[in-house]
């Protein structure tokens, strides 16, 4: 299948994780009397990508996140060659799937950009208000941890067909951590949606929220590598 499809696969899962995960955090996790709270939120996003890693997983890969696709890259699962065109895509559908989700939200009278849009941050924008330190290490350490799981999981000696389910309990897991430090990113592409449409300190801190997790992908990618790959 051309690379051109492929990313359009990535778009539309990159849309759906946006739209899915940023949407239950803006949409319900604080609903008068029913809200969801950081564990609906973090069981939203796992869905996303358990969802779109059956749905597409078998087109493109289903990466949604550039850190994943230059982690793979440097796990060497990934050709360097179509990286570009995989996170123009992811980037393209976090910014769409965020603009869908302002459109159902701002529909409310309430509604106040302001307040954070799901976006990432850190110091006084960070939930649990926890330091630029804090927020980097947990960014990079977490999105590691995904990626050597993403590699262990899709490895060829692993159990066939459960690779998407290992991988979205995964990101429910550093969800459930990193939701009190940073809204947890471990997605630049995620990131980037919700800060386009917050402006301001979102796009100021915007910069840890691609250089952590791209930093943590490839670490994960590389370390799975030299020491598990076969």
């Amino acid at each position: 299948m051309s690379v051109g499809k492929r990313a359009a696969a990535e778009f539309f899962g990159t849309f759906w994780l946006v739209f899915g995960g940023c949407g239950s955090a803006v949409l319900a996790a604080a609903f008068p009397n029913l809200g969801i709270g950081f564990l609906g939120v973090a069981l939203a996003f796992g869905l996303t990508v358990l969802t779109m890693a059956f749905a597409i997983g078998h087109i493109s890969g289903a990466h949604l996140n550039p850190a994943v696709s230059i982690g793979l890259v440097a796990g060497k699962r990934f050709p360097a060659s179509e990286l570009l065109h995989y996170v123009v895509a992811q980037v393209l559908g976090g910014i769409a799937g965020a603009g869908v989700l302002y459109i159902i939200a701002s529909g409310q009278a309430n509604f106040d950009v302001s307040g954070g849009f799901a976006s990432n941050g850190y110091g006084a924008h960070s939930p649990g208000g926890y330091s630029l330190l804090a927020c980097f290490v947990a960014e990079v350490v977490l999105t590691m941890f995904f990626l050597l799981v993403i590699m262990g999981s899709t490895d060829r000696r692993a159990p066939a067909g459960f690779a998407p389910i290992a991988i979205g309990l995964c990101l429910t897991l550093i969800h459930l951590v990193g939701i009190p430090v940073t809204n947890l990113s471990v997605n630049p592409a995620r990131s980037t949606g919700p800060a386009i449409f917050v402006g301001g300190w979102a796009v100021a801190q915007l910069w840890l929220f691609w250089v952590a997790p791209i930093i943590g992908g490839a670490l994960g990618g590389g370390v799975y590598r030299a020491l598990f790959g076969d």
